[in-house]
């Protein structure tokens, strides 16, 4: 059985389709959900959790309806939201334990387990500051742990990195695959940023506008393509036209000429050429696809599973 499930899932508001016929299902491990600002992640995730309930279409979590069980799915999913809810006046433990208790932890069993995410998240020596007095990574970092506090069986985090600077970012997504896979819960990550989802995640869905493109592992969207990059300061124009009787498909890209990749043969032949002509080589290397391409491209139908 699927972790994850929606069948036709559909989501209206008004005229505007925040999802449309989505259909996916879900294995346990680390997903990326990837798609542009309004292409129906957060929709996605809020009905998931119960939230808000669909048009039309079924969605389920752990086999558990999110229409009907959602008070059961809350109780095994964590959720961290991409704005600001933290209340500014109370301290990261107060905060967490209450959480933990919300979710039907003991009191003292609430509190071991705050200290645990809280060390875990890395804010254990500034557990007792209020939450006010925290920067934007610290606030981040309490909304992860109030999600993880009940130990879940699935995380869903909406934009985990919103307002972070660059080494804020990092560190977030090194703890966000830490914790999948130290703590072996499914973990959905809701971003617009490609590079974010290709750095932690090994299954990708990718949405837009309500639609699913694309679903496969990560390695699908960045296996090496049959086509040699040949990289020039310079010369790019003369190389391509020298390359031509020996390739079936060349062609300039800025700097770069794109050879077609046909035997290792190829090499011997780009090598010799940029000798005659003597070309500052920068770089000679086979490209690889790209994870924007997934954009550019329409969704096989035997890949909409996960």
């Amino acid at each position: 059985m699927a972790l994850i499930e929606t069948i036709g899932l559909s989501k209206h508001y008004g005229a505007v389709k925040a999802l449309d016929g989505l259909t996916v299902s879900v294995e346990p491990g680390i997903i990326g959900l990837v798609g542009a600002n309004g292409a129906g992640k957060s929709t996605l995730i809020k009905i998931l959790l119960g939230i808000i309930p669909p048009t039309s279409g079924k969605a389920t979590v752990a086999g558990l309806d999110a229409l009907t069980e959602s008070r059961e799915i809350r109780q095994i999913v964590g959720y961290m939201p991409e704005h600001d809810c933290l209340p500014p006046d109370v301290g990261a433990t107060e905060f967490v334990t209450h959480m933990a208790r919300i979710s039907g932890l003991p009191r003292a069993a609430a509190r071991e387990r705050t200290a645990e995410v809280l060390r875990h998240v890395g804010l254990y020596e500034e557990r007792y500051r209020q939450i006010g007095g925290y920067s934007t990574g610290m606030k981040q970092r309490v909304k992860l742990a109030q999600a993880l506090v009940h130990d879940p069986k699935v995380l869903l985090l909406d934009e985990p990195t919103n307002g972070l600077d660059p080494a804020g970012r990092d560190e977030m997504l090194d703890l966000v695959k830490r914790t999948g896979t130290d703590f072996g819960i499914t973990v959905m990550v809701a971003s617009h940023l490609l590079g974010e989802i290709e750095q932690v995640c090994t299954y990708l869905l990718a949405v837009d506008a309500g639609h699913l493109l694309n679903a496969a592992p990560i390695a699908h969207f960045t296996a090496r393509t049959p086509v040699l990059a040949v990289e020039v300061e310079q010369g790019a124009e003369q190389l391509a036209a020298a390359l031509q009787p020996h390739a079936s498909r060349v062609r300039v890209d800025g700097s770069c000429v794109l050879v077609a990749l046909e035997s290792d043969g190829i090499y011997d032949v780009v090598r010799d050429a940029v000798a005659d002509l003597s070309l500052p080589l920068v770089r000679v290397q086979q490209e690889r696809r790209r994870l924007e391409d997934i954009f550019r491209e329409p969704a096989p139908a035997a890949e909409a599973q996960a």
